[in-house]
C-alpha cells in the first residue's frame, strides 16, 4: 500500500504538469489515479478530485488575473450558477453506486479526449466583451456544466471555455483565465455536496493537491518552449486510452471488452483515413472546427 501511495503522489505531479502545459484536461486523470492507484472508493476519489481541481484552478486564477485575463463579472455569474449545479451533482453522486459513477466518468474522459484531439473551437463571439450578458443562458449553461462537474469530479474546462466565448463574448485568453475561476467555484461546491455522504483522508488529499499545484506551476513555465498542439493531441490520445480501459474495467461481463474492440476499430479507420487523405469521409471530423 505504501508503494501505491508513493506512486499516486508521483503521478499527481504528472497530472499537474499536464494542467500547467495544456491549461486543462489533466484533471480528468485524477479520479482514475486515486481509484486504481491510491485505492480510494470511487466516490471518495471523485470528492478528492474536486478538491484538487478546485485548489489547482484557484492558484492558476491569480496568475491569469495578473495578466488581465480574468473577467470577474462574467466568471462570478457563470460560477454562481455552476456552484448550484455542482452542489446538486455532488449530492446525487454521493448516493450513486461507484461502478455507475466510474462508467459516467469514463464517458467524460472519452468526450474530453475527442475535444483535445480535434483542437480548440474558434467560436465567434456574439457580443463585445463587457457588453450585456445573456443571464438566462449563462445561468442555464452554468447549472448544466456544474452538475456534470459535481457528479463525476472533472473540471469541465473543455465545456466552460466555449460557453464563455459564446455567452460572454470573451476572447480565448480571457475565456481560459475566466474558466479557471468558474472551475474553482463549482469544484468546491461539488465537494461540499459529496462531503454530506463521504469522508476523506485529508493528509493524502493535501499531499496530492500540493504536488499537483507544484506540477502545474512548473508546467506553466514550459508552455512557451513546447508545441502546445502536439502536446494536446498526444495527451488527448492518452486520455482516450485511459477512458477505454476504465470502461473495460467497470462494465459487467460480457460487455467489458466491447469498448476496447470499438476503440481498435475506430483507430484502424482513422489510420486508413490518414492514408487515404482528403477523400476520406472522416476528414471533417478529424480536423479542428472553425
Amino acid at each position: 500500500m505504501e508503494f501505491q501511495i508513493v506512486l499516486a503522489l508521483c503521478l499527481a505531479v504528472v497530472v499537474g504538469l499536464a494542467l500547467g502545459l495544456l491549461g486543462g484536461g489533466g484533471s480528468i486523470l485524477m479520479v482514475p489515479l486515486l481509484t486504481y492507484v491510491a485505492g480510494m472508493d470511487p466516490r471518495e476519489a471523485i470528492a478528492a478530485s474536486l478538491f484538487v481541481v478546485g485548489a489547482t484552478s484557484l492558484v492558476s486564477v491569480f496568475a491569469h488575473a495578473r495578466a488581465g485575463n480574468v473577467r470577474w463579472r462574467t466568471g462570478l455569474v457563470f460560477g454562481a450558477a455552476g456552484m448550484a449545479g455542482a452542489f446538486l451533482g455532488g449530492l446525487a453522486g454521493g448516493r450513486i453506486p461507484g461502478t455507475l459513477l466510474m462508467i459516467a466518468f469514463a464517458l467524460m474522459m472519452v468526450a474530453t479526449s475527442v475535444t483535445m484531439i480535434r483542437g480548440r473551437r474558434k467560436v465567434p463571439a456574439e457580443g463585445a466583451e463587457g457588453g450585456v450578458l445573456p443571464l438566462r443562458r449563462i445561468v442555464l449553461d452554468g447549472l448544466a456544466v456544474g452538475a456534470v462537474t459535481g457528479l463525476v469530479g472533472a473540471g469541465g474546462g473543455f465545456l466552460v471555455v466555449p460557453a464563455l466565448m459564446l455567452l460572454g463574448g470573451l476572447a480565448m485568453p480571457a475565456a481560459v483565465g475566466t474558466s479557471l475561476l468558474v472551475i474553482a467555484m463549482k469544484s468546491f461546491a461539488g465537494l461540499t455536496g459529496y462531503l454530506t455522504t463521504v469522508s476523506l483522508d485529508w493528509s493524502l488529499v493535501g499531499a496530492v493537491t500540493a504536488l499537483a499545484v507544484a506540477g502545474s506551476l512548473f508546467g506553466a513555465l514550459l508552455t512557451s518552449r513546447l508545441p502546445e498542439a502536439v502536446l494536446r493531441k498526444g495527451f488527448g490520445f492518452f486520455v482516450l486510452v485511459m477512458g477505454v480501459l476504465v470502461l473495460a474495467q467497470e462494465l459487467p461481463a460480457p460487455y467489458g471488452p466491447v469498448p476496447a474492440v470499438v476503440a481498435a476499430v475506430v483507430a484502424a479507420l482513422v489510420l486508413m483515413c490518414r492514408l487515404i487523405g482528403d477523400h476520406c469521409p472522416l476528414v471533417p471530423f478529424l480536423r479542428p472546427q472553425t
